[in-house]
């Protein structure tokens, strides 16, 4: 691409917030904070997150009257604090009896107009038009709020002759993105303010919308996404772009431990002159500190920004952790409580939570990250890693008759990598005693023959009361320890190892999770480092160790490989195709023909999942909510609904 023969530099900032829904206070102050530091790098121009000011993730909250109210008189503050810069801040704005998804924009004190998001998220996670209205490309009207009428809706601003443009979201990943009329109408920097939940693969997909529009349209593009697990599903990796020319100016790093945090570049915007006069430009005479000199740090991240930093196994790690230290620290509670049981799952959910302390200590601010848990000790911040995960990580391995050695020193082997505190009691006389109980109600004696699987849920049930009441007494958050193989067809006893105020792995299924662990071993995360006492629980075949030792029982012989559960589920759940559709595909996927080649074993597995799948909806719907990593998620509230109550595609399955 030819350069224009006239180019101006400005300094600009795109920030990443954690923010909280309607945490008023803490938002605010991420919010100045972000504007302090933009204006302590000599930015002029700052992109902040969408819907900051209230926090994305309000939901129904979002149509209270006071929600809005609250929300613009924060905004006057803002307003009031924003000297010297020009920057956007979102918050939801109602007009004529309809809300909209807004951001303001701002410029040295003063409130230029509010841009209305045009396109809306209404897949998975997003359920933006259950409270906004999307606002039509074109159309401009005028708002009231912060004691000034204002230009709303389609706006461009002009500022010291640089035209501002702005897609905000959801509008950059449609296909008649607002960035080609942008350009028409003279639009030199796009501004995105983003909340835009992460997914494996997400952050490269980003990445190519933002150079996407800079070298088609020859502008400059700023984006900022939110950081850290805002309201409790959802984790934000706190992506930010800066991009001009033919490529990117600066990336921010992702998933961070602050609260705010700021990447600067210069940019260079065309000096050329503006399209046709458009009464939709709101002017304002604030500078942007223009210079003619070129900056010597431009492009620097040209080359190479294919590669994301992280691989999958890496990605994982870092998200879920971050997740779980948000989730704890703005729930209040006091650490983590984990029945481990020497198994796969449970392993994962121990290591995920000694993770997120050790990435907080090896943050760049590791004092502030580690001081936002100073409600539970104010000298936490002075602790090592070994000490805080000894102190915040409990473990308790709960043996019946039918647990084994191995899975008992699997367990100690793991807390002890993980430097968390470990317990083992027996629970096995709890089991008889209400097995004898319910024998009583019945009259007449529980047996293995009529009653396997009360005898087996028993068992994983009556593990629940005891990890509760050290969790509560501890006032520490419980972690379920169900994954989504197991949610897929219901092979996870309800008030058994589905207890807990939070399920960090329900998002993510089995076969990644022993990968994973495998990596966890050998390998690790950056810094961390590798675990090896995974080795025993890597070792074993998955098994739910409730029937007695002789007869052998793993996951899989209950059910059907991993690998085959969750190739069909994909196809089922993700693709939506049914029962002989996914015969005819497998006899095609190696994976599966791994396992057996055999049409007629391929018929019984999807046979045995569709039953079991549509059976155990309810249980799904009771599941303690969960991390959401992966865009093929199972929650029945965000992202797969299904009824409670079916047929059970019965018809289709006779037809097998």
């Amino acid at each position: 691409m030819e350069r224009a023969e006239s180019m101006s530099v400005i300094k600009v900032a795109a920030a990443v917030l954690n923010q909280t829904p309607l945490d008023w206070h803490r938002n605010l102050e991420n919010i100045l904070n972000a504007i302090d530091e933009a204006r302590t790098h000599s930015a002029t121009l700052l992109c902040l997150p969408e819907l900051c000011i209230t926090g994305y993730g309000c939901e129904d909250a979002f149509l209270a009257s006071g929600v809005r109210a609250t929300a613009a008189d924060i905004l006057k503050q803002i307003i009031e604090h924003s000297y010297g810069i020009a920057t956007t801040v979102g918050l939801p704005i109602e007009h004529e009896g309809r809300l909209y998804n807004g951001a303001a924009m701002i410029a040295n004190g003063e409130l230029l107009g509010i841009v209305a998001k045009q396109h809306l998220a209404n897949d998975g996670l997003h359920y933006e038009p259950r409270w906004f209205t999307a606002w039509p490309a074109g159309q401009r009207s005028e708002v009231n709020i912060a004691g000034k009428t204002v230009p709303f809706g389609d706006l461009v601003f002009e500022i010291d002759g640089v035209r501002i443009g702005f897609e905000i979201c959801e509008d950059a990943w449609v296909e008649d993105r607002p960035c080609t009329r942008l350009a028409e109408r003279g639009v030199q920097i796009i501004l995105n303010p983003s909340a835009s939940h992460f997914a494996f693969g997400k952050h490269l997909v980003r990445q190519n919308l933002v150079l996407d529009a800079v070298r088609q349209h020859q502008v400059a593009y700023l984006y900022a996404n939110l950081l850290g697990n805002e309201a409790g599903r959802a984790v934000y990796d706190g992506d930010s772009m800066i991009a001009s020319g033919d490529g990117f100016n600066a990336i921010g790093s992702r998933f961070s431990y602050e609260n705010v945090l700021v990447t600067t570049a210069q940019i260079e915007v065309n000096d050329s002159p503006q399209s046709a006069n458009d009464e939709a430009v709101v002017e304002s005479s604030f500078s942007l500190n223009r210079s003619s000199e070129q900056s010597a740090t431009a492009y620097e991240m040209a080359e190479g920004w294919e590669s994301s930093e992280f691989i999958k196994e890496e990605e994982f790690a870092r998200a879920v952790a971050l997740s779980l230290f948000d989730y704890m620290r703005k729930s209040r509670s006091r650490g983590f409580v984990i029945s481990l049981s020497g198994g796969a799952d449970s392993a994962a959910v121990t290591c995920l939570a000694s993770l997120a302390f050790h990435f907080a200590l090896q943050s760049e601010n590791a004092e502030g990250a580690v001081g936002k848990l100073s409600y539970i000790s104010p000298h936490i911040a002075a602790k090592s890693h070994e000490q805080i995960c000894n102190e915040l990580i409990t473990c308790v391995y709960q043996g019946t008759r039918n647990s084994s050695d191995t899975t008992r020193l699997a367990a100690e082997a793991v807390a002890d990598d993980c430097h968390a505190s470990f317990h083992s009691i027996d629970v096995d006389q709890l089991v008889e005693d209400y097995t004898s109980t319910a024998g009583k109600v019945i009259g007449r004696e529980l047996n293995w023959e009529s009653d396997d699987l009360a005898l087996q849920n028993i068992q994983a049930r009556v593990r629940a009361p005891s990890v509760w009441m050290v969790a509560n007494v501890k006032g520490a958050l419980l972690l379920a320890t169900s994954n989504r193989s197991e949610a897929a067809v219901g092979y996870t006893t309800m008030d058994g190892d589905t207890c807990g105020g939070i399920a960090p792995i329900a998002g993510i299924d089995k076969a990644f999770l022993r990968n994973w662990l495998h990596w966890m071993q050998i390998t690790g995360p950056e810094g961390f480092g590798a675990l090896p006492g995974l080795a025993k629980v890597n070792t074993q075949q998955p098994t739910a160790e409730l029937r007695p030792q002789s007869e052998g029982q793993t996951d899989e012989s209950d059910l059907m490989p991993y690998e085959v559960l969750d190739a069909i589920e994909r196809l089922a759940i993700r693709d939506k195709l049914m029962p002989a559709e996914i015969l005819t595909r497998m006899s095609l996927d190696p994976d599966v023909n791994r396992h057996s080649a055999d049409p007629s074993q391929h018929a019984d597995w999807i046979k045995r999942f569709f039953t079991l799948w549509s059976r155990n909806q309810w249980k799904r719907e009771r599941f303690a909510p969960s991390f959401h990593v992966d865009d093929e998620n199972l929650d029945p509230k965000t992202w797969c609904r299904f009824p409670i109550l079916s047929g059970g595609f019965q018809k289709e399955l006779d037809e097998l």
